[in-house]
């Protein structure tokens, strides 16, 4: 039995969802997001509160349960509160600027790095080393902040490419003479 499927989602105030079949649809005051439920698992609406349930007991059902039942309580955390990811950028010439729809990056090669916004989700870089990643889909933030730090990841000697805030880095001992 799965302990996380078992707890309703509480919809906050000013959150509305919809289930029709297997696709739930969520509407809050950031926005609007849906997903389609694995075959395996049910959702209803229930009293101000999502309920998601096993149809069976197999192992795929009891497994898809606990993933749908977080999908769904991230959906509606993100159309009510959203969600935002900071990431830190750290080296001697390292920078960071948004230009229109890019985020141009200068991270010591011997280019430019221009890295296209995805629709949904907004870029901000309050200082030329600091990059805050913001919207309502919790997998989309991530992703992309992902993908801007595999641009250049935090090395072991120096701590110098860009890390999530907060992030700590092993640092090791340099060579010895």
């Amino acid at each position: 039995m799965s302990r996380i499927g078992k707890k309703p989602v509480a919809l906050p105030k000013g959150v509305t969802a919809d289930v029709k079949g297997q696709d739930v649809k969520v509407k809050g005051p950031k926005g609007e997001l849906s997903f389609r439920l694995v075959d395996d698992v049910s959702a209803a609406v229930e009293g101000g509160s999502i309920v998601v349930k096993a149809r069976d007991t197999s192992q795929r059902a009891r497994a898809m349960w606990g993933m749908s039942r977080t999908q769904v309580a991230n959906m509606i955390k993100g159309v009510s509160e959203g969600y935002r990811e900071n990431l830190e950028i750290t080296g001697v010439g390292f920078k960071a600027a948004v230009q229109g729809k890019n985020l141009q990056l200068q991270l010591g090669f011997s280019h430019d790095v221009v890295f296209p916004i995805p629709a949904g989700v907004a870029i901000v870089c309050e200082k030329p080393t600091m990059i805050a990643i913001s919207g309502i889909d919790k997998q989309l933030v991530g992703q992309t902040a992902a993908k801007i730090r595999g641009w250049r990841e935090p090395e072991p000697y120096k701590g110098k490419g860009i890390r999530y805030a907060g992030e700590r880095i092993l640092r090791k001992e340099g060579k010895k003479k």
